[in-house]
């Protein structure tokens, strides 16, 4: 069996442990790193995956079996098609792994996850291995990561970032979950608004959606956010 490990926020450990991982990461399944013997490398996106998922991440350990077939590569490059058992030795094997990802085309079951736990927060790199002393991607600077207000002022923005008329034009087309919480991310990274313009999500059937909008809703004034996040943790297992 392979092992493999899966990075989700924190507040996401009782429904992994419940009903496993749903297979969402960019379309290509369940993002994964090999459990490495370096339990650095094998937490490096840590920091990276906190830019853009607000709180505490976990650490998901996992088994599937050695033949089944997976993506691994850097995650700048095309990756290639293997066995599980191959993805995890091809990582093992390399001088500087750092960067580098496995895909998993399908939901993680329950019975596959071994445990969940908690994880150094500071692991790991941002924006890109070797980043540091380097001109950062102005676009990958995200609100609320340390020195992100500086870094703006220092790099601007090398193309302008979506207005919020844009992505709400793009929420309102959004056909699938996942694109949902992709313009969601990008609204709470922005936006200090008015939350009726996102009220009609809270009933949305999928889990994954209505947690991504509580999370987003904090960083919207008012008293309708507030009552919004209320009816949400109500609905949502982990935050009853």
């Amino acid at each position: 069996m392979a092992g493999l490990m899966h990075l989700t926020p924190q507040r996401n450990a009782a429904r992994v442990l419940r009903s496993g991982v749903a297979a969402r990461s960019r379309g290509r399944g369940v993002y994964c790193m090999a459990v490495l013997p370096s339990f650095t490398l094998t937490h490096q996106w840590v920091r990276e995956l906190r830019r853009w998922h607000p709180g505490v991440l976990a650490a998901v350990h996992i088994r599937i079996p050695d033949n089944e077939m997976v993506l691994v590569g850097r995650y700048n490059a095309e990756p290639q098609r293997v066995t599980a058992a191959q993805a995890v030795a091809i990582i093992r094997d390399l001088a500087d792994p750092r960067g580098y990802e496995i895909f998993v085309p399908r939901a993680i079951k329950a019975g596959e996850v071994r445990h969940v736990r908690q994880v150094p927060q500071g692991l790991g790199w941002r924006y890109q291995p070797n980043a540091h002393g380097t001109r950062p991607c102005s676009c990958c600077i995200q609100r609320g990561t340390p020195a992100a207000g500086r870094d703006r002022r220092r790099y601007p923005y090398d193309s302008p970032r979506p207005t919020k008329p844009q992505l709400m034009a793009k929420l309102q087309v959004a056909e699938t979950a996942e694109e949902i919480i992709d313009v969601l991310w990008d609204l709470g990274a922005r936006s200090r608004g008015d939350a009726e313009e996102l009220a009609y999500l809270v009933d949305h059937p999928d889990e994954e959606v209505r947690e991504v909008l509580y999370e987003v809703l904090s960083s919207y004034r008012g008293q309708l956010a507030r009552d919004l996040r209320v009816k949400l943790s109500e609905s949502i297992p982990t935050h009853q």
